[in-house]
């Protein structure tokens, strides 16, 4: 009988509870007392010590980028009798020897469905799309730490080794234990450092994948190998274990997969219940059947695993149901086993020691030059070539679980299994910054970089020599979507972009350009729109939506990063967006990355420089809540006026904290962008609307590079015949009131203001942008009455229809801000829907609104939220403070 089966009957014993007619704390029973009648309150304190310690040591190592499996491996030497057991009667009070079998079972159990997890992560497709480095990479990587492992287990055996081991036994732990790498270590490791979606972290994920597969089955050999007594057993065991396989991964495969679609759960891409029990029966059933045919259950999870169907996102569905329990409560429990197990005070001497350096020493240098000089022979520079040696190096997880077999199997001592579990955290903690060392974020390359779009030429999209350029005229537009409840936004945005041509012709062909797989490949689809009047070429829009997922530690975020293809093709928000811009006529692309959510910014500024976009548009979402749904229903005065998605940052009442993380992404993205950025605030469909389903947009002038960009698009707005304009060039006009200014108090708060930005842009930028020399602001204020004398006198014939629908008005007023809010309050007063479009004006402001906005704030009862202004600027805030009734669109152009 196998070990699994002999812990469950040994567990089986200790968990009968026959407890004591009066067993409770106050009659006097001491808790961390092991009772075996009542093994669980020993048990919890075991699992709050073991998690506590496990999650204290990753926040702390997780600073300097270390995998979580370095500080559950440390937590567990630091528990056992390495640190902690050095303490009186901590062993025998936290882990006596009677409740380890509680604890062990337990451990067990999490470890099959972790293997489970991990066989369910392996994705061979990896492998076959990078066969030619790949293959070469993987096997480097084990058969030249297998033969030097093998070497250098000759000495280790004669020095520390029990003789009456079997020597060749020895011999293939050794090996094994040296020339397998860690794929669950390597994955986070290639998360943590950002390295999925670059040429290197392909390359390595693919070679790993194979190694992992390789090792696994090595390690079964082995263990049954050990596990059988004559030589005719082991035959037994193999030819068991080889029908096994056979029998799971086509028979039971095909009937799990039948069952799978039956009950809708591809189609859906989420397990059911029954799905969910299946599975665990299967897992179960799996780790049973090889533990008594005497290999160890872990290789049982491990197959299961690998039968699990990849379709429509089912297996990324599925580890999310598992991910959470097995890695923070199961995972911890076994290091610690093994940490108990390791005792460091056994390395006691020279030695000893000298015999760990050389582990680590031949453990890294086979793995190192061997994938190394691989990689650079298939055409990879010295830098990448050094990363990959470095990523192939590291050990970890599935080495400690090869060494915690080998202890089991009486195969390695105790000083022995220490030795390699300290060579394992060795390598495992070295992997991260040789690869920084060697790969650094300006080398590196990524996998499947976007081409330069080529879908709107300078010369195509010209509408005329006079001014209304391709530099004016914005037709490759950037749009990120993150939620559902931000395509009406974008859908309304686009929409108004649409305009009737001159001598618009009926083209029958649209091409649309999908991006798929995190940008990684470009399909050219062509759609028969026959019937449909299409906008001549010069004119016509390209958008690219950009989807963003957040890419976590989890296993399942590991697997979506690896399935972008799939998933930008399912995905419900960019199928949405496409079908909309298929039926308008629209150039649309869409790709869909995995990425950490510190990334974002930087991401959607490459993706709009790869793609050559002219201007990146961000919506804001305005969902209410559930309690402000609620509360709308119940108070219907309430639902008259638009939402305000800011409302979060004016009250101290709510959660501020997905507001502010939402504005600072925004701000980043204005900081970063290479093109010109739009906020897009959509408060949704008012109350009254035009039967033509009309558009109002109205456009506060004050002057700069932002307000120049705002009212060049107002502009292209209006070449749509269902949109008109208002604008108004505003000037502020010197007051005859004295007011009390503290001039020196106010250069200090200016002072001490710019102090804290230059300092806080360090780690967030603040957008706040240098006023410019003399020169320089003579040159934008020239630039600003050039544009409102082109707009307002010399029209351009292209555009004559667009000015014809907008009316331009001077004005000047000692509170400027007071004036564009009664303006714009009686322009939504009409039947069509308001837009109010405005400047950012971070940059070369004409003048400075801060003293009137703190004064409209005051009057309203609010206080001025430095968020606020930081993301849209003096002006569009004041919009906001007022809770003007319409949408919101902030605009600010390129640096």
């Amino acid at each position: 009988m196998g070990a699994f089966s002999s812990e469950i009957l040994d567990a089986a014993r200790f968990i009968r509870r026959a407890a004591p007619a009066q067993s409770s704390l106050f009659s006097g029973v001491n808790p961390a007392t092991y009772n075996a009648s009542d093994p669980l309150p020993l048990w919890v304190i075991q699992v709050v010590v073991i998690v506590g310690m496990t999650q204290l040591l990753s926040l702390l190592l997780g600073r300097i980028r270390q995998p979580r499996v370095i500080a559950e491996v440390i937590g567990g030497v630091l528990l056992g009798p390495s640190v902690m057991g050095r303490i009186p009667n901590f062993t025998n009070t936290i882990f006596p020897k009677a409740s380890i079998p509680v604890l062990t079972l337990t451990a067990d159990i999490g470890l099959i469905f972790f293997l489970f997890l991990v066989g369910m992560e392996i994705d061979v497709r990896v492998m076959k799309r990078n066969a030619r480095a790949s293959i070469g990479i993987s096997l480097a990587g084990l058969t030249i730490p297998l033969g030097l492992g093998a070497a250098v287990a000759v000495p280790i055996y004669n020095v520390f080794a029990d003789h009456s081991v079997n020597f060749g036994y020895f011999l293939l732990f050794v090996a094994v234990s040296v020339g397998i790498t860690a794929f669950p270590v390597l994955c986070r490791i290639l998360t943590e450092l950002k390295l999925l979606d670059t040429t290197v972290g392909v390359v390595v994920l693919a070679a790993g994948v194979g190694n992992d597969i390789v090792g696994w089955v090595l390690l079964a050999l082995t263990v049954a190998l050990v596990n059988a007594s004559t030589g005719i057993t082991a035959l037994w065991v193999l030819l068991a274990a080889v029908a096994y396989v056979l029998f799971l991964t086509m028979p039971v495969r095909w009937v799990y997969k039948w069952t799978a679609r039956r009950t809708g759960s591809l189609e859906s891409g989420t397990p059911t219940l029954l799905m969910m029990t299946l599975t665990v029966v299967i897992v179960l059933i799996s780790a049973f059947y090889t533990d008594i045919i005497g290999i160890h259950p872990i290789f049982g999870g491990f197959l299961a695993g690998l039968i699990i169907p990849h379709d429509n996102g089912y297996a990324i569905a599925l580890v999310e149901k598992f991910e959470d329990l097995v890695s923070v409560l199961f995972l911890p429990l076994y290091f610690t086993l093994s940490g108990l197990n390791t005792n460091l005070g056994l390395l006691n001497n020279g030695i000893t020691w000298g015999y760990t350096i050389l582990i680590c020493v031949v453990s890294f240098f086979s793995k190192f030059l061997g994938c190394a000089v691989v990689a650079k022979l298939t055409g990879f520079n010295y830098r990448e070539a050094g990363a990959i040696g470095s990523l192939m190096s590291c050990k970890g997880l599935v080495e400690l679980i090869a060494l915690n077999v080998g202890l089991q199997a009486g195969i390695l001592d105790t000083r022995t299994f220490s030795m390699f579990v300290l060579h394992a955290l060795v390598l495992t903690f070295m992997t991260t910054p040789l690869v920084l060392l060697f790969y650094p974020v300006k080398y590196r390359v990524r996998a499947g970089a976007l081409p330069k779009a080529t879908t709107v030429s300078a010369e195509e999209g010209a509408l005329g020599a006079r001014g209304f350029s391709n530099e004016v005229m914005k037709t490759r537009f950037t749009v990120v979507l993150n939620r559902l409840e931000q395509l009406p936004a974008m859908m309304t945005l686009t929409q108004m972009l649409q305009y009737s041509s001159v001598g618009g012709t009926t083209n029958p062909t649209h091409h649309t350009s999908e991006s798929l797989s995190d940008e990684k490949a470009s399909v050219e689809v062509t759609h028969s729109l026959s019937g449909l009047p299409a906008m001549p070429q010069q004119s016509r829009i390209s958008i690219g939506a950009l989807r963003l997922i957040e890419l976590t530690d989890r296993t399942s975020a590991v697997m979506k990063s690896q399935a972008t293809d799939m998933l930008n093709r399912n995905d419900p928000i960019l199928n949405v967006f496409r079908t909309f811009g298929h039926l308008n006529r629209m150039v649309m692309s869409t790709a869909l990355s995995v990425v950490g959510s510190e990334e974002f910014s930087a991401h959607v500024a490459d993706h709009a420089r790869q793609a050559s976009s002219q201007m990146v548009v961000l919506p804001w979402s305005t969902a209410p809540s559930a309690d402000e749904s609620s509360r709308g229903a119940a108070d219907p005065a309430s639902s008259t006026g638009s939402a305000n998605p800011f409302d979060g940052l004016f009250s101290s009442q709510g959660d501020r904290t997905p507001v502010v993380g939402q504005s600072q992404f925004i701000r980043k993205v204005f900081a970063e962008s290479p093109a010109d950025v739009a906020l897009f605030v959509d408060r949704g469909f008012t109350d009254v609307l035009d039967d033509r389903g009309c558009q109002h947009v109205f456009l506060p002038f004050f002057g700069g590079p932002d307000d120049r960009l705002a009212l060049s698009f107002v502009v292209q707005l209006c070449m749509n015949p269902a949109m008109s304009a208002t604008v108004v060039r505003m000037s502020k006009s010197a007051s005859d009131k004295l007011t009390p200014y503290n001039t020196i108090e106010e250069a200090k708060g200016e002072q001490i203001h710019s102090t804290i930005a230059s300092v806080h842009y360090a780690t967030f930028p603040d957008t706040v942008y240098g006023l410019g020399d003399t020169q320089m602001r003579l040159a934008s204020d020239t630039a600003d009455n050039l544009l409102w004398a082109q707009y307002t006198s010399s029209a351009t014939p292209e555009i004559n229809g667009a000015l014809a629908r907008i009316t331009f008005t001077e004005r000047s007023s000692t509170q400027p801000l007071h004036a564009i809010l009664e303006d714009a309050a009686r322009a939504a007063q009409g039947p069509a829907r308001l837009l109010v479009v405005a400047g950012r004006s971070r940059r070369l402001a004409v003048t400075s609104h801060d003293a009137e906005l703190r004064a409209l704030f005051a009057e309203r009862g609010a206080s001025l939220a430095a968020d606020v202004r930081k993301t849209l600027g003096e002006v569009a805030t004041a919009f906001v403070a007022a809770n003007t009734n319409g949408s919101l669109l902030v605009l600010q152009a390129r640096r």
